[in-house]
């Protein structure tokens, strides 16, 4: 099957993935669309394609058949419900909404249609291949099962960091609990399942901001197991370090390439009579292509009928722990995991 591509929201992100899809013979971009004209009249003419300024025109063009929604936070869950509603598969950039309601929207749009078109959400971190590579040790390397992540993800923003789109609640929907705390939540779940309870401070230390410029969560499953996580907009030296636990052995993640570092991941196997480890380590210098194996997923899921890695039910997960976060307000309440 070959797929027409349309991309709403030419942005970074939107450039990531009209710069993936090069890569794939069965897929073209068509038309991309920007609120900011000239924005979306320079990625037209870099691909050699149509441009519009009106979302609306773009998922009833008859000729596309898959919509990459790369947009403000406010616009994601309204635009990918008219595109399933236009029978288009979706690819839509996490947190894929402002909070749960907006979500379990796009669900009810997608079951009612019964999945005949299918939802990724934009979670390329899972395709990263230190990612890759963890699962494998852990699947392979006979290290028990995981006991607890801990990680810390953070950038230090830049001058106008606080009149950007980001710091605006009613556009973005939360701060960084919901930006790259996502993130972080995502790939917890993606080694230790649904969470049952959380507990989550956040506040705003130092942006002047409608929004929290950092949170510090602590999440577990309903077999004990623990995530510990810090997202920041105050790391003023970018980081990205996950660190899993495993009966017998430990799994360092540090970097995700650009001003990250180098992605690193060093494996550490406790010997039978303990003491110091067996230490593996393993690097990647090329290119980000987590961009390109997310896309691929998503065809293959398309083409298989079944749910990509990285779907709206995934979405939907991290999206009620956050939700459950900030409704317990900065002193950190404590929620049990169930209905929002």
């Amino acid at each position: 099957m070959n797929y027409n591509v349309g991309i709403i929201g030419c942005g970074l992100i939107g450039n990531k993935r009209a710069k993936a899809l090069e890569k794939f013979s069965n897929s073209k971009l068509v038309k991309v669309c920007d609120n900011d004209l000239a924005r979306a009249k320079e990625l037209s003419n870099k691909y050699g394609c149509e441009f519009t300024k009106d979302w609306r025109t773009l998922i009833r063009d008859k000729n596309i058949n898959l919509v990459i929604v790369s947009t403000f936070n406010n616009l994601l869950a309204e635009i990918s419900i008219n595109a399933l509603k236009n029978n288009k598969h979706v690819l839509v950039e996490k947190p894929a909404a402002r909070n749960p309601h907006e979500l379990k929207k796009i669900i009810e749009v997608y079951e009612n249609l019964n999945k005949k078109y299918k939802i990724k959400v934009g979670f390329n971190h899972r395709f990263h291949p230190s990612f890759d590579k963890s699962k494998e040790i852990i699947k392979n390397e006979k290290i028990g099962g995981v006991m607890f992540i801990r990680a810390r993800y953070g950038h230090g923003g830049r001058l106008g960091y606080d009149k950007e789109w980001r710091a605006y609640k009613n556009t973005a929907g939360g701060g960084q609990l919901l930006d790259q705390g996502s993130h972080l939540i995502d790939l917890s779940r993606y080694f230790l399942g649904n969470f049952e309870d959380a507990r989550g401070y956040y506040d705003t230390f130092f942006w002047d901001m409608e929004v929290e410029d950092n949170c510090f969560i602590l999440l577990k499953t309903k077999k004990g197991q623990i995530a510990q996580l810090s997202a920041s907009w105050t790391q003023w030296k970018n980081i990205f370090s996950m660190e899993i636990f495993c009966r017998t052995g430990q799994i360092n993640i540090d970097g995700l390439g650009g001003s990250y570092g180098k992605e690193t991941l060093t494996f550490y196997k406790m010997k039978p009579e303990m003491g110091v480890p067996d230490k593996f380590v393993y690097k990647w210098d090329g290119p980000d292509i987590s961009w390109e194996k997310e896309y691929a997923n998503f065809i293959l899921s398309i083409e298989n009928n079944e749910e990509p890695n990285g779907n709206i039910y995934d979405a939907y997960e991290s999206i009620k722990m956050i939700y459950k976060i900030y409704r317990g307000g900065k002193n950190g309440n404590f929620f049990r995991y169930g209905k929002c």
